[in-house]
Parts: C-alpha cells; sequence; structure tokens
C-alpha cells in the first residue's frame, strides 16, 4: 500500500489534510505528531476506525524515533506541517522555533535521504513535500502578492526558522538529489484552527464581551485562504508538482487585519440579531 506520512498532522492545517487525503485517495496516512499545545488528537477523532489510518506520537526532531518510523512504514511520500507558528510565541521562546522548525526538518531530511536509498528502482517515485508559509517573503505591501520569486525577507524568529527549513529542503534537492516539493501559503482560517490565532480569537473574544486586541495599528495586510481550499492545493502539488520548485498558494483575498476584525463583527451582529428575531417570534420563548 502506498503510504505517506504527515508529520504535525494532529494540527490545524495538518488534520484538515489527513482528512482530505484519506477521503479522496487510497493511500495510508500515517501522522507523526508530538501532540504539543497546537496539536490534538480530537481533530482526528473520526478517523480511528479507518484502517489507513495510524498514529505515532513524536517529536520530528528526535533522530533515532524518526528513522524507526520511516523503516516500519517505508513511505512513498512525506508531507511536513510540524513546525512550531505563531509569531508571537517565537519572540518569547525563539529557542523552541529553531529546535522544531530547523532541526526538526533537518532530521526528516536525513531520514529522506536513507528511505531513498531503501527505495532502489521505486526512489524516482518518493517525494518531500514541505509546508511552508508566505511569511518568509516577509510584509505584504498595499498592492500586489508574492510570487515564487519574491525575495526572503523572514522579519520574526518565526519567519526566519521556517526560510531556514525552506533553505534547507531546497539545499538537499541540489545537493544530494532528494525530490522536494515546498508550497508556501498564505493566511489559513476554518475548522481545528488553534483560538490564538486572529480569526478564531477575535470570534471567541467578541463572543464573550471581551477586548479584540490587534497587533500594531492593524494595517498590515495578508492574504487569507480556507484550509481545505490550501489543502487540495497541497494535494495536487505532491501529485504533479514538478521536482525541486516551489509553489505559491494563496486565496486571493488580501484584507488588513483591521478590516477582517470589522468583517467579523459584523458578522457576529448580524447572526445575534437573526437570533434575537428568532427568539421573539409568537410562540417562543426569550433565551
Amino acid at each position: 500500500m502506498v503510504t505517506w506520512i504527515v508529520t504535525g498532522g494532529a494540527g490545524f492545517i495538518g488534520s484538515n489534510f489527513v482528512q482530505l487525503a484519506l477521503a479522496e485517495t487510497d493511500v495510508r496516512v500515517v501522522v507523526v505528531d508530538s501532540l504539543t499545545y497546537a496539536g490534538n488528537l480530537q481533530n482526528l477523532g473520526s478517523l480511528a476506525n479507518d484502517p489507513r489510518f495510524h498514529f505515532v506520537q513524536a517529536d520530528i526532531a528526535d533522530a533515532t524515533a524518526v528513522d524507526q518510523i520511516f523503516r516500519d512504514y517505508g513511505p512513498s511520500a512525506v508531507l511536513n506541517f510540524a513546525a512550531e507558528s505563531h509569531v508571537d510565541r517565537s519572540i518569547d521562546a525563539p529557542g523552541t522555533f529553531l529546535q522544531t522548525n530547523v532541526v526538526g526538518t533537518f532530521t526528516l531530511l536525513e531520514a529522506a535521504r536513507d528511505q531513498l536509498r531503501r527505495l532502489g528502482s521505486r526512489a524516482s517515485d518518493f517525494r518531500f513535500l514541505h509546508v511552508s508559509t508566505d511569511e518568509v517573503f516577509g510584509s505584504l505591501g498595499p498592492s500586489g502578492s508574492f510570487s515564487e520569486t519574491t525575495p526572503y525577507a523572514p522579519n520574526s524568529p518565526y519567519s526566519a526558522t521556517k526560510a531556514g527549513a525552506d533553505h534547507l529542503v531546497r539545499a538537499y534537492h541540489h545537493t544530494f538529489g532528494l525530490p522536494t516539493l515546498i508550497t508556501n501559503c498564505s493566511n489559513n482560517y476554518g475548522p481545528y484552527q488553534f483560538p490564538e490565532k486572529l480569526i478564531p480569537l477575535m470570534i471567541l473574544n467578541a463572543l464573550e464581551g471581551r477586548d479584540l486586541p490587534i497587533y500594531g495599528d492593524g494595517q498590515n495586510v495578508r492574504d487569507w485562504i480556507y484550509v481545505e481550499d490550501h489543502c487540495r492545493g497541497i494535494l495536487q502539488v505532491l501529485e504533479h508538482g514538478r521536482v525541486g520548485e516551489s509553489y505559491n498558494l494563496g486565496g486571493s483575498s488580501e484584507r488588513t487585519n483591521l478590516e477582517i476584525v470589522d468583517i467579523l463583527c459584523a458578522e457576529l451582529e448580524e447572526h445575534r440579531h437573526l437570533h434575537r428575531t428568532q427568539a421573539l417570534r409568537p410562540g417562543s420563548s426569550r433565551p
């Protein structure tokens, strides 16, 4: 059976990809996740009885554990979603980001090199897909968008470690011939997102009547994409991408952070208005 190892598969984007992969392909999916604060097995609860789903709790920076996983499952593809990913946390603890995002990626690349040798004549079918972020390109200006040729200009420990991982992946292709692919995606939103991120945090705070903290003046521009659309893009890159290349994935939906918060507040006000209207209809009771 064709096997894909998905690191960080219990996290936000990874769990959405795992569900999509099992629903729309015939592959076996092995999720490798250390289950930090952002990883939650409940995100994958619906897959518990699927014989093609396997879970291994391990840290991608643990070379011994990673090597054993590769030997046990013999993957034909590795999709690296595992990452520390919050800018504010990277400012407080940059060492953690360096360990997971750079050392972890290095550890996976080394294991992938060994796996490539084990595959022999089937090595040409192997793929190492590294899931990255458009934050490696710096801040998006008031017009235009990032492209695959945009120079790297990371502005935080988080984006710097992701940039470093991207460069390692590229180097392993050019130096060792590892069949790699890189995707750089814009901001995701959707099911299972950890509530420290902008959209779920604003929704939860607004519903609870709490302050809505916006970084700086709220004029930072971000492009937004629904997480399932991102995952479908990754699947396309894995199956049809050209080895050694990188692909930007976005939603063509650029907004300032302040615009996003204003949109969320308007939607919540509309929802509250409809809820009150329904509650006050004849024959209904007040909540």
